[in-house]
Order: structure tokens, then C-alpha cells, then sequence
């Protein structure tokens, strides 16, 4: 999404940013580039705070809606995009004890949490995992399965069997 913001700036000051549907949020810079990047982030930061609190999130303004509002007198209007971050969610999975034991040890060689691993190495960062079905027969077959990481925090391959092999 995209929000206006406007840009200010007053003798011997640093530029002022502020949010025209965020009343309260500012920040400031002390080059124009500075700025622009801390207008992101406090925004970002802000947004966040609103949903962790339940608060509902404004729509962007339109440019026309804000055209005539005080607050722009002297100022720049630009547009800033920012991405509200997903909720963080808590889940549980089955895997066996040894599993477990196995991605610990991994997510501790990565600098990782068990959680921080497990999603990079499922859809994050090169981390993709390549899963290989046993050749065994089906008979002899205990849930084993292959799984090789590209571990591109420690810049190496890694295979792991998890399971009962």
C-alpha cells in the first residue's frame, strides 16, 4: 500500500516527515534520502503497533483528498509504500523426537531459532529443502525420508536423514 506523506523542512532543522492518515506519526531525517527511509520505517513500525493493539488500519488517502488539508502548507507531498507484516502465528507439528534433536542441531549451527530454521529451510532464503522418498521396499519402510538443505548461512550443503533408517 501506498501512503501520503509530507515532507517539511524549517531553517536549521533536520526534514520532517508526517502522515496525514496517521496523525501522531512522524519521523525525520537529516538528508532527503534519510528521511524518505525512516518515513518506511516509522510508518511500517506504526502500522504494526496499530494491528498488534486491534486497531483498525485507515485506506490510503487519495492525492485530491489531501490536496486542500493545512497540514500541507509548505510541505511536499510524496507517496510511501510500506507492507504491513503478517501476524506471527503459533502452531504445533508431529515429528518424532530424533527429528527434532536433528533440526535443533541444525538451526543452531545456522544461528537460528527451531521456528526461524524450519521456515527458512521450507520457503525462505535458498534454505529450499529436497526431499528424497527412501528406495527401500515398502515393507522396510519406517517414515524414513532424506532431507537435503542448501544452507546458504553456512554456505554448504547439508543432508539429513530424519526418521528411522
Amino acid at each position: 500500500m501506498e501512503y501520503i506523506a509530507y515532507l517539511h523542512k524549517d531553517r536549521e532543522s533536520d526534514y520532517g516527515v508526517s502522515f496525514p492518515d496517521f496523525p501522531g506519526c512522524i519521523t525525520a531525517g537529516r538528508t532527503l534520502d534519510e528521511a524518505s527511509r525512516m518515513a518506511q520505517e516509522a510508518l511500517s513500525l506504526h502500522i504494526q503497533g496499530m494491528m498488534e493493539d486491534g486497531e483498525p488500519v485507515p485506506e490510503p488517502s487519495k492525492l485530491d483528498d489531501v490536496a486542500k488539508d493545512a497540514a500541507k502548507q509548505g510541505a511536499i507531498a510524496f507517496l510511501v509504500k510500506v507492507e504491513p507484516r503478517d501476524a506471527t502465528v503459533r502452531i504445533n507439528i508431529t515429528a518424532r523426537e530424533s527429528q527434532i534433536e536433528k533440526i535443533d542441531e541444525l538451526a543452531e549451527a545456522a544461528g537460528l531459532t527451531r521456528s526461524g530454521y524450519m521456515v527458512r529451510a521450507a520457503i525462505g532464503g535458498g534454505d529450499h529443502p529436497t526431499h528424497h522418498k527412501s528406495r527401500k521396499p515398502p515393507s522396510t519402510l519406517r517414515s524414513a525420508t532424506k532431507v537435503q538443505f542448501d544452507d546458504s548461512i553456512l554456505g554448504q550443503k547439508r543432508s539429513v536423514n530424519l526418521g528411522d533408517e
